[in-house]
């Protein structure tokens, strides 16, 4: 399994009327993470594109379960499991300052071609650099 921690504080511009952070802005954070994640492991969005490589967001599940405010920080930690075939799906959790759970989320991407727009198999570089954090 490969983990990554990041912290984020909340804008201003991220609460809606309420004072919660909106719903949305979760997928945000959890692409801030998952791309964090990929470089740790020295996978980036220039090394991807690179080998004409996407990797869009084809399905996302996301639990929540306290609200998050305006100027909190959170810290989300992301992390992989498995070794990719043409999928890789991220787990997230976000904790608040006093370490609670207060959203818990799956994001699936597919491996993509940057020219043909059609699925692929993750190419033997990416899978060999996960393999070599998993296998740990």
């Amino acid at each position: 399994m490969i983990t990554s921690e990041n912290e984020i504080r909340i804008r201003y511009d991220e609460v809606d009327k309420m004072g919660y952070v909106y719903h949305g802005n979760y997928a945000k954070y959890y692409h801030i993470s998952r791309t964090e994640l990929l470089r740790k492991i020295g996978i980036s969005d220039k090394v991807l594109e690179g080998h004409n490589i996407l990797l869009p967001v084809i399905e996302m599940n996301i639990k929540y379960i306290k609200p998050i405010f305006y100027d909190e920080i959170i810290t989300i930690k992301t992390s992989l499991h498995d070794i990719p075939g043409s999928r890789m799906i991220f787990h997230h959790e976000v904790r608040n300052h006093n370490n609670e759970v207060i959203n818990r989320a799956e994001s699936m991407v597919a491996f993509v071609d940057i020219n043909t727009r059609k699925p692929m198999k993750a190419p033997q570089l990416i899978i060999n650099k996960i393999k070599s954090y998993i296998e740990k």
